[in-house]
């Protein structure tokens, strides 16, 4: 199961498909025609796709990480005034099947064209061909204006199977979005949808929104995508997916979300490292209509770690980086305390079905090793298709990562039970939870709030709420045993009083290393 940890840099993953959709003489370019195409090519076999040759296939890491686009050939820079630029991935390395771009104006497609001229190719051992055409590229990013009025940062790269990743205002690069999860962690091998094709609608001036649309492909699905990206403090993504299943697929996985978690927190790890915390995210969040948040802090587990959190027509859900001080990580160079948060935000009526958490053994912060992802209710079959609609919200506090109204979870530490500093074995496991905000932090310390703590493949033996003095905080001590020394423990604690819930509800899953 190890092998679903994939690089940082990228996600390149090989499938099967027809190669580039080009539109018919003369067809203006709408989504609806993208559509249609997708569902006919579902009712066909898929062909093998398309792969680089000659000195394209011949780059290695270094080589690859040496290549730049040239900043005079930016796509989109002229005129001046246009809020939204583009420039292009080199392929080679890993990414050696092509993707191809195309730029629509006035509702017309035209391909757009990269060569070898595009790039600046320093110090790279290969021998380059000048003027060389290539047969697409391996992705593109797009930049804005996006902290200063004068600069244009990065905004959004799409890059690799089907990755994609964006920012908020004051935010680095982190956790990353899919366009679709095939079977992942399941029993036949998991699938790894691409996006072959893109049509990007050329940005007028003054635009506040760049809009992208996209062809996916792999064995069993097939997608036509559309994404309308608006750049801000939580830089808003509205994705609307129209899938048509050529085989039976044993799990759908919709909205995935990749990122990672090596130690911190509730999970502090063995890696004698100077750092107390690495991770673009740590807590995975559920939002329901009744009002509650379910809150996960994410560990980096001895064995493959897998949680399904069931929901009816959820508000949202997201892999969210809680954490925002810098002395908490240390790390000058990555800066995980400004790696965004992602909620997932649903359009419509999604029905029932369950968030599934996947937590993948990792011992280097190069692998994305924490999946999840929306599980539909029902079966996925041959000849279904489906459309589902929802927001990406990518920030450093977006919409929906801390209840409003709730005491929100600030931090969880686990330890072995008893009484510190007090010799004699215990096979009890401690697990201590911080609360604060919303009306909890109100009431005084003689306020009637109580603590509801269950405990899954274990034994709880005592759970001690109290007021932390000196601050507007509580605190909630769980002693627990495992009922067996290689057995998983589920915990899940809330706080209530005077008739409501006070506080987000904690969820956990305990483990031996």
């Amino acid at each position: 199961m190890t092998t679903l940890a994939t690089p940082r840099m990228g996600h390149a993953q090989t499938t099967t498909d027809t190669p580039a959709t080009e539109l018919p003489q003369g067809q203006a370019f709408s989504y609806d025609w993208l559509t249609e195409t997708m569902r006919a090519a579902a009712a066909q076999p898929p062909k093998a796709a398309e792969k680089v040759g000659g000195f394209l296939a011949e780059f290695d890491y270094d080589d690859y990480q040496r290549v730049r686009f040239r900043r005079d050939k930016v796509r989109w820079a002229e005129p001046e005034n246009t809020p939204f630029h583009l420039n292009a991935f080199h392929l080679g390395w890993l990414f050696n099947e092509p993707v191809h771009l195309n730029e629509v104006v006035d509702g017309v497609a035209t391909p757009m064209r990269f060569s070898t001229d595009d790039f600046d190719y320093a110090d790279v051992k290969a021998e380059i061909p000048g003027n060389f055409e290539m047969p697409g590229v391996a992705g593109f990013r797009l930049m804005t204006p996006l902290n200063r009025a004068d600069h244009f940062d990065e905004l959004a790269a799409f890059l690799g199977a089907s990755y994609f990743r964006a920012l908020g205002r004051d935010t680095v690069y982190g956790l990353s979005a899919r366009g679709l999860a095939v079977n992942t962690g399941m029993s036949g091998g998991e699938e790894f949808p691409r996006f072959t094709d893109f049509w990007l609608d050329r940005p007028m001036p003054g635009a506040e929104t760049v809009t992208v649309h996209a062809a996916l492909r792999s064995r069993s699905v097939t997608g036509a995508y559309r994404f309308v990206l608006r750049p801000g403090a939580t830089t808003v993504v509205d994705v609307t997916a129209r899938l048509f299943l050529r085989e039976d697929v044993q799990q759908l996985g919709v909205a995935p979300l990749t990122s990672m978690f090596l130690f911190g927190g509730a999970d502090p790890g063995a890696f004698e490292d100077f750092r107390p915390a690495v991770h673009d995210s740590d807590h995975l969040i559920l939002n329901t209509r009744a009002g509650e948040t379910f809150v996960r802090p994410l560990v980096n587990p001895g064995r493959l770690g897998n949680s399904y959190l069931a929901a009816e027509n959820p508000v949202s859900f997201g892999l969210v980086q809680r954490e925002r001080d810098f002395d908490q990580y240390l790390d000058a160079q990555a800066h995980y305390e400004r790696r965004p948060s992602l909620m997932v935000e649903p359009v419509g009526d999604w029905g029932e079905g369950t968030v599934r958490l996947l937590e993948i053994p990792s011992d280097l912060e190069g692998n994305d090793n924490i999946v999840a992802y929306w599980v539909p209710g029902g079966d996925a079959r041959k000849g279904d298709s489906f459309e589902l609609s929802y927001r990406l919200h990518w920030g450093l506090n977006p919409p929906g990562d801390r209840a409003r109204d709730l005491a929100q979870i600030l931090r969880t530490r686990v330890g072995k039970g008893g009484v510190a500093g007090v010799e004699g074995e215990t096979d009890r496991v401690k697990f201590v939870i911080d609360f604060e905000g919303g009306l909890l932090s109100e009431l005084s310390r003689e306020a009637d709030v109580t603590s509801k703590v269950t405990v899954i493949r274990g034994d709880l033996k005592q759970a001690i709420l109290s007021p932390i003095e000196g601050t507007s905080m509580w605190r909630l001590v769980i002693e627990a045993v495992p009922a067996g020394e290689k057995t998983s423990m589920e915990l899940q604690a809330a706080l209530s009083g005077y008739g409501r819930l006070l506080s987000e509800t904690w969820l956990y899953q305990w483990g031996t290393k």
